[in-house]
């Protein structure tokens, strides 16, 4: 039995335009994890990527402005575990362990949070941490290379290309005329590396698509053009587990404006969210199924939200995308889908923790040493 309480460090904010989103996720997991069980460490990132102190970073989840004056960093070293203080920005203050971490729990949305890269840096300092690994966290936030990894898997995906930012300041004309001759509109531009609908435009006719274009590069230097559907219903189904997923009931979003845009997702009101969806149990299991598929397509662990486009006039479904670090606030999507499945949102957030040292334990069960005599033999 643990003498102590289980240390979780919360990692929020980030170098990401979802800097926002991020801070209210924060806000809600520590609001509603079991305190009897688990010792809270916030890790703040402020929008330039520095780390910030667990006190500073309490004073920014009470101010709403993540800032300090405290750099921190991980111990870059399977025997460290700890969070550690930079003085002068050279000198390490290592002189005590009241700073180590059992587990880090991130609620960064976007890139260098949700993209490998913060996931690479907790393997290197073999802390175990919730959601899923390196790669599967790399793939899903790279729109281009989700949807290749879900076709070869034979998933239902809309058609689409990509373009590079730079082929776009050089050559936009040859790019504008490709785009209006190979997909028909309405067409949607997004950034390909990014989330909660930053940056996204539904174009219905060409006079709108340079416009659309720039908005996109601005954000990512891999800009996704892809097929939109008229007349479609938007689901989503919640996964949770590592090599045994579990799935929830299927929610649908009824955004306020013309899609399911930033707007409509954190600021208007309008936007309803129905859970469980009124929809047949028959296309409920499919999307439940295709659900599971794309997060073994990945290989996710622990959470992902699995979005679909429905057409209206086809009965068609279609895998739109998956999200390895969803929205986590109380009233987000994915953890309301698990509490109408029956799991509160505080045993939602424990359960994520266990799952974090049960995969944390199974690949301290592979081997990092073999005797190749390569050195001893001369």
């Amino acid at each position: 039995m643990r003498d102590r309480k289980i240390r979780v460090g919360i990692l929020f904010g980030g170098k990401s335009g979802e800097h926002e989103v991020s801070y209210c996720s924060a806000v809600s997991v520590i609001g509603a994890i079991d305190k009897e069980k688990y010792e809270v460490v916030p890790i703040g990132i402020t929008k330039e990527g520095k780390w910030i102190s667990p006190k500073e970073s309490l004073q920014a989840l009470q101010s709403g402005i993540i800032e300090g004056e405290s750099a921190m960093m991980l111990i870059n070293d399977s025997s460290g575990k700890a969070l550690i203080k930079i003085r002068n920005n050279t000198e390490l203050n290592v002189s005590s362990n009241k700073n180590k971490i059992d587990v880090i729990f991130p609620v960064l949305h976007g890139p260098f949070g949700e993209d490998g890269t913060v996931q690479g840096m907790l393997e290197l300092a073999d802390i175990p941490y919730v959601g899923a690994g390196v790669a599967a966290s790399a793939i899903s936030m790279d729109k281009d290379i989700m949807k290749i990894i879900f076709k070869q898997n034979g998933l239902p995906v809309l058609d689409w290309f990509c373009i590079k930012r730079k082929d776009w300041k050089n050559k936009s004309r040859i790019l504008m005329d490709m785009i209006h001759q190979g997909i028909p509109y309405p067409i949607f531009v997004k950034p390909s590396n990014l989330g909660s609908s930053v940056g996204i435009t539904k174009v219905h006719k060409k006079d709108e698509l340079r416009e659309a274009i720039d908005l996109a590069s601005s954000y990512d230097r891999k800009i996704l053009i892809e097929r939109g559907i008229e007349n479609t219903r938007e689901f989503e189904c919640s996964i949770l587990g590592n090599d045994e997923p579990q799935t929830s009931v299927v929610g649908e979003v009824v955004p306020a404006g013309d899609f399911y845009d930033y707007q409509s997702k954190y600021l208007d009101e309008k936007t309803r969210l129905i859970i469980p969806a009124k929809i047949t149990q028959k296309i409920a299991e499919k999307i439940q199924k295709i659900a599971v598929s794309a997060f073994n397509a990945v290989d996710a662990a622990g959470m992902a939200r699995v979005d679909f486009l429905y057409s209206r006039k086809t009965g068609e479904i279609f895998l739109n995308e998956i999200n390895t670090i969803p929205g986590f606030t109380k009233v987000s999507m994915y953890p309301r889908l698990w509490e109408s499945s029956g799991l509160t949102y505080s045993d939602l957030i424990d359960r994520l923790i266990q799952l974090a040292m049960e995969r944390y334990r199974d690949k301290n069960q592979n081997k990092t040493v073999y005797n190749s005599k390569l050195l001893t033999e001369k």
